[in-house]
């Protein structure tokens, strides 16, 4: 299967020393608001399908579950997950990192690296494959922040056949936006019907300018200076589409805890997203560049504390 699947465009920031405090991007989702309660992501495990990881991370080592590389780095060595750009590490780290950047400070990281190089390149065959491997692994998310411009018949069937394993599949919509909800940018596998579509907004609330509109965007995630994880044991500020995605993968660790033991029992995967999409706030932008909204996971107490102030009144 030919065709050439890269890193999305992002903008890289400097190295930030000294993380004691929860990020912005964390706290701007609520992710601390559930950790209080004892959910963390115990039991989940995330497959990130990227440049691979830096697995001795002193914030990232605990949380690791295993690895596979299906590249051509270190000689197609499968047990080798260098993370020789960074992006993989910093993706990861927004997930699960054990202090302070991750959203899911409990899950584990299972490191599928499927982009090769300083570059973050690779072939559609290398995602595939990678799918597949996360699926035999049983998986409950799988997160790509990566993309293409061109629609692979095998691509999306492997999509398909991890949905149909009720794993939910994220992934960015991609960094090429116009800032104009009206034009349609499409990235793939981040625009498949049956992923969830991650587009990306500033701390101040508004639409990041990179950020791809389209009508299969499912929500909207802190995207701009994220601060997370990146090889050598530090930290980084990255922009992107692709830091958006981390952050509703954790997400989904937080609410497959809390909603599985409310619920007593295995959900499905429609299941998972529509607790997912309960848990959004409209921004007010068109849905072609916010889709339901802002990933705000208290959403559903604003909603009930809504409702318990009406019927006082």
């Amino acid at each position: 299967m030919k065709g050439q699947v890269r890193l999305l465009p992002h903008k890289y920031g400097p190295i930030v020393k000294n993380v004691k405090t929860n990020s912005e991007g964390v706290v701007m989702i609520q992710a601390p608001e559930l950790w209080a309660k004892g959910i963390r992501g115990r039991g989940i495990t995330i497959a990130v399908l990227d440049t691979g990881c830096d697995i001795n991370h002193p914030d990232l080592r605990g949380n690791i579950a295993g690895g596979r590389n299906f590249t051509t780095d270190d000689n197609g060595d499968q047990n080798r997950v260098t993370d020789y750009h960074g992006h993989g590490t910093h993706v990861a780290g927004t997930i699960a990192a054990s202090k302070n950047v991750g959203v899911a400070p409990q899950a584990k990281i299972l490191v599928v690296k499927v982009l090769a190089g300083d570059t973050g390149s690779g072939e559609y065959d290398w995602i595939v494959k990678g799918i597949l491997y996360a699926i035999e692994q049983k998986v409950d998310v799988i997160s790509m922040s990566l993309g293409g411009p061109s629609d692979h018949s095998e691509l999306r069937k492997a999509v398909k056949k991890a949905v149909a394993n009720q794993i939910s599949v994220v992934c960015a919509a991609g960094n090429e936006g116009d800032q104009d909800g009206g034009t349609s940018e499409y990235s793939y596998p981040g625009s498949y019907n049956e992923v969830i579509s991650v587009g990306s907004i500033g701390f101040n609330r508004a639409s990041s300018p990179f950020s791809n509109s389209n009508n299969e965007l499912d929500l909207v995630a802190p995207g701009e200076r994220i601060v997370s994880t990146i090889p050598g044991g530090e930290y980084a500020a990255f922009s992107g589409t692709s830091m958006a995605t981390p952050h509703v993968s954790g997400a989904l660790a937080l609410i497959k805890e809390l909603e599985e033991k409310e619920f007593d029992r295995t959900l499905t995967e429609a299941e998972v997203y529509a607790q997912l999409i309960k848990r959004t706030v409209p921004n007010g932008n068109p849905k072609t560049l916010e889709g339901n909204g802002l990933l705000y996971l208290t959403a559903p107490d604003l909603l009930r504390d809504a409702a318990e102030g009406d019927s006082e009144e």
